[in-house]
């Protein structure tokens, strides 16, 4: 049983430190952890497609200023190059922020928009979300292992739009809320990324074809009312994988969710950034 949620008011001296300190684990965490993390990147495209998603970059979103939306663009752009192309061999692990790095102004980063606490603010960097969102929701659709990956406390906006169920994606901020992807495959897999006029794109390729395809859905969703007066939104996030000739071989349990609402129940207008 997991434990109830509730907001969370911190000041601003211990959010200041505690991020200081998670950070700092991080770093030493790259430097002597046992695991061989994803380096190389080539150019060649692996000749498999594994998976393909995209999704669309610019969201009318209920109070957010589109400028936000358009310098997220810019900051997809930047982060884009930093993953295009690497290769994850057997054995090793992608780390969503030790490609990145980080996003400061002199790199090219604008402010975007940041959620923070349930709350819509701007920061440098902001809107790299959408990126560890997308590669999240194609690894569910690949043989690869998700080793480490961080859900949204907080459900923003509501489900018009949304087209993925609740709970799909990974936040991320750097460094410290990682996503972290280990190949415990026979073979290496690639990731390709890139921003169109319209849309983030995202590949996940190999050198075979497919063994498996992969259907993602979910249980036992429910939105809970908590004694502090506020709503809780549940859900368990569950694979179907099926062999080339199209037969059920397993229906694996990946994870579970629960966020603070950040609206009524009830209410339907809006977006999703969950996509």
């Amino acid at each position: 049983m997991s434990k109830p949620l509730k907001p969370i008011h911190r000041s601003r001296a211990r959010i200041y430190l505690g991020i200081k300190a998670y950070r700092l684990k991080r770093y030493l965490a790259w430097l002597f952890d046992d695991k061989k993390y994803a380096t190389h990147k080539q150019s060649d495209i692996l000749p498999q497609l594994a998976f393909t998603h995209s999704t669309p970059l610019l969201r009318q979103l209920k109070d957010v200023d589109m400028w936000l939306q358009h310098n997220k663009v810019i900051n997809l752009k930047i982060a884009a190059k930093q993953l295009n192309g690497v290769i994850i061999q057997p054995g090793e692990t992608f780390s969503y922020w030790r490609l990145i790095g980080s996003t400061p102004r002199r790199k090219g980063y604008v402010d975007g928009m940041v959620l923070f606490h349930g709350k819509v603010k701007t920061g440098v960097g902001g809107g790299l979300c959408q990126l560890s969102n997308l590669i999240y929701w194609m690894t569910l659709h690949t043989p690869l292992t998700v080793t480490e990956r961080y859900r949204h406390s907080y459900d923003v906006f509501p489900d018009a739009g949304r087209s993925q169920p609740f709970g799909s994606g990974a936040t991320c901020y750097y460094n410290y809320l990682d996503l972290q992807i280990r190949n415990e495959t026979q073979e290496p897999y690639q990731l390709t990324i890139h921003v169109s006029d319209t849309h983030l794109v995202g590949e996940w390729r190999a050198l075979s074809p497919n063994l498996h395809s992969y259907e993602i859905y979910e249980k036992s969703h429910r939105i809970t009312r908590e004694y502090w007066g506020g709503y809780v939104r549940h859900n368990d996030i569950h694979r179907r994988v099926k062999n080339r000739e199209g037969q059920l071989v397993r229906d694996e349990w990946v994870t579970d969710n629960h966020a603070i609402m950040m609206y009524e129940p009830l209410l339907t207008a809006g977006d999703s950034d969950n996509n």
